[in-house]
This record gives structure tokens, sequence and C-alpha cells, in this order.
């Protein structure tokens, strides 16, 4: 429970007095984040971590995405299942940016699975901080004047 309450025009959360409006978000900030984080934000990185192309593949051709995975190089291996045409999306990028993402179509269910992979990471991880966004603007906002309110 929360220890919130105002002094003198300052703010007193969980121990920490004197806090500035700023300051009691960003404890409050901090505090929703300590509660979000779980096993799934370990899934979410790991899924990042293995789903990063850093692996270099001799061979490919220019105009491909370069590298590959651990994430892709397992799944193809052990998912070897191949459809006739290629109906998986998938996603790929060029650069570290949204402008960089293009869809590519495969047929290997272990290309789709192991492409996916980061896919997965990066929806868990907007998940969190949109949770851990929109809880701390709607707590800081239940503690503070008026005044101080955010929107």
């Amino acid at each position: 429970m929360d220890t919130t309450e105002q002094l003198g025009g300052t703010y007193y959360f969980n121990g920490l007095p004197n806090l500035t409006p700023q300051e009691l978000l960003f404890w409050v900030l901090v505090d929703e984040t300590q509660k979000q984080l779980g096993v799934q934000d370990i899934v979410a990185i790991t899924g990042l971590i293995l789903g990063n192309n850093n692996i270099d593949v001799p061979g490919k051709p220019n105009t491909a995405t370069p590298g590959t995975s651990v994430a892709s190089i397992f799944f193809r291996k052990h998912l070897s299942y191949k459809f006739r045409r290629r109906i998986l999306p998938t996603l790929t990028a060029k650069s570290f940016s949204l402008r960089g993402l293009k869809i590519f179509w495969v047929n290997n269910l272990g290309a789709f699975v192991g492409r996916a992979v980061p896919v997965v990471g990066w929806v868990i991880l907007a998940n969190d901080v949109a949770q851990i966004s929109f809880r701390t603007v709607h707590r800081y906002n239940m503690i503070v004047r008026p005044e101080d309110k955010i929107w």
C-alpha cells in the first residue's frame, strides 16, 4: 500500500519524503515497473536474443537480410516441414527500425517459427510498456493534487 501524503507542496511515497511531482512520477514508474516484470519478460528478452540475426551466412544474396539467428537455425532443423507454396508470412529487418521491416512469405515451417520468435518477444515487451505506462499515470493521478495531474 502506498504511504502517500502531501507535505507542504511536496509528496511522500514509500518512505521517500519531500518529492516534487516529477520525482513522485519517477518513483511511481519504478514501483509499477517492478510489479510488472516477471517470467514473461525473461521469455521476451530470450526471444529477442535468440531471434537476433547475428550469425553470418556465407553466400547469401546481397538483397537478402544479412545473417541468421539461433532460433532460425534450430527451428529449420527441427521443424523441416515444407508447404508447396509460400503461405506463411514472416517479418525480416534490414535495419533496426520500423522502416527496415518487410514481410517475406515462406513455405518452411521452421523458418516461419524461427522468425516469429523475436516478434513474440517484441509484442510481450510492448504490452509491458503499455501496461506500465497506463498504471503509472493512473496511480500518479490518484495521488497528486489536481494541478499536478497528467491529462
